[in-house]
């Protein structure tokens, strides 16, 4: 069946589509903090509590992509934000800590549409410009900057239980958006063949490193948008709509600049963009890791003492160039499954989805179990230093040593 609208266009309000659902996953980001304080929670069930939307987004992944290939990306999508709606709208009425994690598990299904786009948009693209269709769609994760703006100042105007009412709404509206700016999934039914055997392809090492990339990249991007907000809150003492605008340093960028990623993926290299990457990220959470540090040297002088601290403006341009690393590395591990796996996209990005997703959310309540641990507001990033830098030691040891630095095998 050809298609009767642009390409271009149906991108645009699929990349609309997943950026409201973006905005309602992380939302518990920002509602989770006058929650903590209504209901006395620890760190590690405020990690919890905002991270466990991710967790179900990242489960539903892939039968998700897997329906996706079956059903196609324009039925999926639509009936996804309707079913939602109703998820988020009851967020409103909940009560107890378990009556969140529980609301929280099925409105997490939002975080799935990634899984759902990715494909589609893939599909409508030549091979070839499939890096910037997918980069132009995992833009739509400007939806956690979105929440970090909007959401503080609906809940100090409206109140905190209005702002689900108001975003169940939204949903509704995407979804008649969506499906008239929408055509048909040229790739519906293509996974037909590989559903009756969904996870053969786990026998490719390939999946297994792109699991890793991703649950670097997209994890540690989710995990920190949700954590943020209240980290510059308790570290530098701002009130919750200025920490939020300061958090959105990390987020904008990360979600932004996914499309220049996916272009420079296209024209470098999936791997380069991938290693390299990883690299500057490195470096930018050494330096965050380090605490608030006062020490003492005895000199021949006297004892002189010396102060480490990193202030709120290096902070934030630290957070700039990781979100802007992590955007480009998920931009490039998409590029490779796109290469990899064009018959089975749907599936595979299930997959791989699904690791960043995971990771997305054990971050969050290992942050909060590393900080009642050590009482080290930093050991955030002195978790996510430990993960990076092991790694770079797998995608070493896995893929650089067989690879030039331009992606391209040895012979």
């Amino acid at each position: 069946m050809a298609i009767e609208k642009s390409p271009m266009l149906v991108l645009g309000v699929t990349t609309f589509a997943f950026m409201v659902c973006f905005v309602v996953w992380m939302m518990f980001g920002v509602l989770g903090i006058p929650l903590r304080e209504e209901m006395g929670l620890n760190s590690a069930e405020f990690g919890l509590l905002s991270a466990t939307p991710v967790l179900s987004g990242a489960l539903l992944r892939l039968p998700l992509g897997m329906w996706t290939d079956r059903f196609g990306g324009r039925t999926v999508m639509t009936l996804l934000l309707l079913v939602c709606a109703v998820p988020v709208y009851a967020v409103s009425y909940a009560q107890a800590f378990w009556q969140f994690l529980a609301i929280g598990l099925v409105l997490g299904i939002v975080g799935a549409s990634f899984a759902v786009g990715t494909p589609y948009v893939a599909r409508l693209f030549p091979p070839e410009k499939r890096g910037f269709a997918m980069g132009v769609f995992g833009a739509g994760t400007v939806g956690a900057a979105v929440n970090l703006f909007i959401t503080p100042s609906l809940q100090e105007a409206l109140g905190w239980r209005a702002v689900p009412r108001i975003y169940a709404i939204s949903l509704v509206i995407t979804a008649v958006v969506f499906w008239f700016g929408s055509v048909r999934d040229p790739g519906t039914g293509a996974g037909t063949a590989a559903a009756s055997r969904p996870f053969a392809v786990l026998r490719d090492a390939r999946v297994w490193r792109y699991c890793q990339y991703y649950s670097i990249c997209f994890g540690g991007f989710t995990a920190l948008s949700l954590w943020i907000p209240q980290y510059m809150m308790a570290e530098y003492h701002y009130p919750i709509v200025l920490a939020s605008a300061m958090a959105a340093g990390f987020t904008l960028p990360g979600a932004v600049l996914r499309a220049a990623g996916g272009m420079l993926a296209d024209r470098f290299g999936a791997h380069a963009i991938t290693w390299w990457g990883l690299w500057v990220a490195w470096v930018c959470l050494f330096v965050l890791s380090y605490p608030d540090t006062v020490f003492t040297i005895n000199t021949i002088n006297g004892p002189r003492s010396f102060a480490i601290h990193v202030p709120p403006s290096l902070f934030i341009v630290l957070l700039f160039i990781l979100g802007t690393v992590f955007a480009f590395g998920m931009a490039s591990t998409f590029k490779y499954v796109a290469d990899d796996f064009p018959q089975n996209m749907g599936i595979v990005t299930g997959i791989v989805g699904l690791a960043g997703g995971v990771g997305g959310f054990l971050l969050p309540v290992l942050f909060g179990a590393a900080l009642d641990l050590t009482g080290i507001r930093s050991s955030t990033f002195m978790l996510l230093y430990g993960i990076v830098w092991i790694s770079l030691i797998l995608l070493y040891q896995s893929n650089v040593r067989h690879m030039r630095i331009t992606g391209q095998m040895e012979g």
